[in-house]
């Protein structure tokens, strides 16, 4: 299934490894470097699927997560982040984040949880 799929993170060199296997599965990729431009971009381009990093300046993934849900309760998103707290990890899950991949990232792993959750599943590794 190829997707939308909006990455959220402030890293250029994150987001370009994550369009580099996005757009090699087939994917079609947006991106946004903060929250105030990813809240923008996901109403202007509709993604299928958004992946967030936790971790920016200005408005935290957090933050970002929550936004999404309440504006759109049916927003899939991946929280793709360098912090592997299990206590980020509960709060991703109960603020309605589908699944969660970690830095540095791994081409299979990301690829699995992105059809993992385009496919309706969750993916919490």
């Amino acid at each position: 299934m190829n997707a939308r799929i909006l990455i959220i993170d402030d890293s250029g060199f994150a987001r370009r490894s994550l369009r580099q296997v996005l757009e090699g599965a087939g994917h079609t990729v947006e991106e946004a470097k903060d929250g105030h431009e990813a809240l923008e971009r996901y109403f202007l381009a509709k993604p299928d699927l958004v992946l967030l990093d936790m971790v920016m300046e200005g408005m935290n993934g957090m933050e970002v997560l929550t936004k999404l849900r309440e504006l759109d309760k049916e927003a899939r998103v991946i929280v793709a982040t360098a912090d592997i707290q299990a206590s980020t990890k509960a709060e991703a899950q109960a603020g309605g984040a589908r699944g969660f991949i970690t830095k540095p990232f791994d081409r299979e792993q990301v690829l699995k949880a992105v059809s993992t959750v385009l496919t309706g599943g969750m993916t919490w590794n």
